[in-house]
Protein backbone atom coordinates (compact mmCIF):
# COMPACT_ATOMS: atom_id res chain seq x y z
CA UNK A 1 0.00 0.00 0.00
CA UNK A 2 1.58 3.17 -0.82
CA UNK A 3 0.65 5.88 1.91
CA UNK A 4 -0.36 8.75 1.03
CA UNK A 5 -1.36 12.59 2.51
CA UNK A 6 -3.30 14.82 0.58
CA UNK A 7 -1.78 18.59 1.65
CA UNK A 8 -4.02 21.28 0.70
CA UNK A 9 -1.83 24.38 0.11
CA UNK A 10 -4.03 27.87 0.27
CA UNK A 11 -5.41 30.31 2.35
CA UNK A 12 -8.82 28.99 3.23
CA UNK A 13 -9.45 26.24 5.48
CA UNK A 14 -10.50 22.54 4.49
CA UNK A 15 -14.42 23.59 4.00
CA UNK A 16 -14.03 25.65 0.99
CA UNK A 17 -15.54 24.59 -1.90
CA UNK A 18 -12.86 24.38 -4.00
CA UNK A 19 -10.63 22.94 -1.60
CA UNK A 20 -13.25 20.30 -0.53
CA UNK A 21 -13.43 19.34 -4.44
CA UNK A 22 -10.33 19.42 -5.46
CA UNK A 23 -9.37 16.90 -2.30
CA UNK A 24 -12.74 14.72 -3.36
CA UNK A 25 -11.24 14.17 -6.95
CA UNK A 26 -7.81 13.11 -5.84
CA UNK A 27 -9.67 10.77 -3.27
CA UNK A 28 -11.72 9.68 -5.93
CA UNK A 29 -8.77 8.32 -8.23
CA UNK A 30 -6.78 6.58 -5.51
CA UNK A 31 -7.34 3.22 -6.08
CA UNK A 32 -7.90 1.54 -2.35
CA UNK A 33 -6.30 -1.58 -3.74
CA UNK A 34 -2.87 0.41 -4.06
CA UNK A 35 -3.42 3.94 -1.70
CA UNK A 36 -4.21 4.18 1.94
CA UNK A 37 -5.09 7.60 2.80
CA UNK A 38 -2.87 8.63 5.90
CA UNK A 39 -3.85 12.44 6.32
CA UNK A 40 -5.78 15.10 4.74
CA UNK A 41 -3.96 18.52 5.89
CA UNK A 42 -4.03 21.97 4.66
CA UNK A 43 -1.04 24.73 4.76
CA UNK A 44 -1.52 28.62 4.39
CA UNK A 45 0.23 29.37 1.05
CA UNK A 46 3.67 30.82 2.46
CA UNK A 47 6.78 29.11 1.71
CA UNK A 48 8.45 28.86 5.10
CA UNK A 49 4.75 26.99 6.24
CA UNK A 50 4.86 24.69 3.23
CA UNK A 51 8.66 24.09 2.98
CA UNK A 52 8.25 22.91 7.26
CA UNK A 53 5.22 21.01 6.22
CA UNK A 54 6.94 18.74 3.46
CA UNK A 55 10.19 17.99 5.84
CA UNK A 56 8.03 17.32 8.62
CA UNK A 57 5.84 14.67 6.66
CA UNK A 58 9.40 12.81 4.94
CA UNK A 59 11.19 12.41 7.88
CA UNK A 60 8.39 10.47 8.98
CA UNK A 61 8.29 6.89 8.28
CA UNK A 62 4.83 6.45 7.30
CA UNK A 63 4.49 8.40 3.87
CA UNK A 64 5.49 7.55 0.47
CA UNK A 65 3.46 9.50 -1.11
CA UNK A 66 2.84 13.16 -0.47
CA UNK A 67 0.21 15.08 -2.89
CA UNK A 68 -0.24 18.99 -2.40
CA UNK A 69 -3.01 20.61 -4.50
CA UNK A 70 -3.19 24.85 -5.05
CA UNK A 71 -0.38 26.95 -4.46
CA UNK A 72 0.92 25.95 -8.49
CA UNK A 73 -0.50 29.33 -10.44
CA UNK A 74 0.83 32.74 -11.19
CA UNK A 75 -0.12 34.54 -8.02
CA UNK A 76 2.38 35.69 -6.73
CA UNK A 77 1.36 34.41 -3.19
CA UNK A 78 1.33 30.74 -4.66
CA UNK A 79 4.27 29.36 -3.39
CA UNK A 80 4.50 25.39 -3.40
CA UNK A 81 6.67 24.70 -6.28
CA UNK A 82 9.28 27.23 -4.59
CA UNK A 83 8.62 25.45 -1.31
CA UNK A 84 8.79 22.30 -2.86
CA UNK A 85 11.69 22.78 -4.81
CA UNK A 86 13.37 23.64 -1.47
CA UNK A 87 12.93 20.33 -0.01
CA UNK A 88 13.29 17.64 -2.54
CA UNK A 89 16.72 16.23 -3.17
CA UNK A 90 15.83 14.52 -6.76
CA UNK A 91 13.10 15.83 -8.98
CA UNK A 92 11.10 13.95 -11.25
CA UNK A 93 10.47 16.36 -14.14
CA UNK A 94 8.70 13.92 -16.36
CA UNK A 95 5.72 13.75 -14.03
CA UNK A 96 5.16 17.54 -13.94
CA UNK A 97 6.02 17.89 -17.57
CA UNK A 98 3.52 15.55 -18.73
CA UNK A 99 0.73 17.45 -16.34
CA UNK A 100 1.08 19.95 -18.57
CA UNK A 101 0.66 17.95 -21.89
CA UNK A 102 -2.12 16.50 -20.49
CA UNK A 103 -3.85 19.82 -19.25
CA UNK A 104 -2.82 21.26 -22.62
CA UNK A 105 -5.24 19.20 -24.74
CA UNK A 106 -8.13 20.77 -22.35
CA UNK A 107 -6.66 23.93 -21.56
CA UNK A 108 -3.52 26.22 -22.63
CA UNK A 109 -4.03 27.65 -19.33
CA UNK A 110 -2.07 24.66 -18.48
CA UNK A 111 0.88 25.77 -19.61
CA UNK A 112 0.79 28.57 -16.54
CA UNK A 113 1.18 25.67 -13.51
CA UNK A 114 4.13 25.20 -12.42
CA UNK A 115 4.02 22.46 -10.07
CA UNK A 116 6.77 20.26 -9.74
CA UNK A 117 7.90 16.44 -8.10
CA UNK A 118 10.69 15.23 -6.67
CA UNK A 119 12.01 13.14 -4.04
CA UNK A 120 12.99 13.20 -0.64
CA UNK A 121 14.35 10.42 1.48
CA UNK A 122 11.66 7.71 0.10
CA UNK A 123 8.81 9.98 -0.58
CA UNK A 124 7.34 11.61 -3.39
CA UNK A 125 6.10 14.53 -3.02
CA UNK A 126 4.05 16.16 -6.25
CA UNK A 127 2.26 19.51 -6.52
CA UNK A 128 -0.87 19.24 -8.31
CA UNK A 129 -3.44 22.24 -9.81
CA UNK A 130 -5.63 23.91 -7.23
CA UNK A 131 -8.92 23.13 -9.00
CA UNK A 132 -10.96 19.96 -9.15
CA UNK A 133 -10.92 19.92 -13.08
CA UNK A 134 -6.90 20.49 -13.18
CA UNK A 135 -5.99 17.93 -10.16
CA UNK A 136 -8.67 15.24 -11.85
CA UNK A 137 -6.67 15.61 -15.20
CA UNK A 138 -3.29 15.59 -14.10
CA UNK A 139 -3.79 12.99 -11.24
CA UNK A 140 -5.30 10.59 -13.74
CA UNK A 141 -2.60 10.98 -15.83
CA UNK A 142 0.01 10.46 -13.93
CA UNK A 143 -1.18 7.40 -11.31
CA UNK A 144 0.31 4.58 -13.86
CA UNK A 145 3.57 6.15 -13.09
CA UNK A 146 3.29 6.93 -9.60
CA UNK A 147 2.76 3.39 -8.87
CA UNK A 148 5.90 2.04 -9.80
CA UNK A 149 7.89 5.09 -9.38
CA UNK A 150 6.65 4.66 -4.73
CA UNK A 151 7.35 0.71 -5.25
CA UNK A 152 10.70 1.43 -6.44
CA UNK A 153 11.69 3.95 -4.00
CA UNK A 154 10.71 1.71 -1.23
CA UNK A 155 12.79 -1.33 -2.99
CA UNK A 156 16.32 -0.86 -2.01
CA UNK A 157 17.11 -3.74 -4.43
CA UNK A 158 17.69 -1.17 -7.49
CA UNK A 159 15.83 -3.22 -9.70
CA UNK A 160 13.17 -1.30 -11.98
CA UNK A 161 9.64 -2.05 -11.23
CA UNK A 162 8.59 -4.69 -13.81
CA UNK A 163 6.50 -2.12 -15.90
CA UNK A 164 9.37 0.37 -16.85
CA UNK A 165 11.40 -3.29 -18.41
CA UNK A 166 8.85 -3.45 -20.82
Amino acid sequence: MIRTVILAVNDEDLESKRVKDSILEIRKLLNPDYFSESEILTVSDQQALIRSMLRKLCERNNVDLILTTGGTGMMIKERAPEATKEVIEREVPGLAEYMRIVGMRHSPRSLLFRGVAGVRNRTLIVNLPGGPKGVKDSLAAIIPAIIPAVDYLLDQQGALPEVFNR
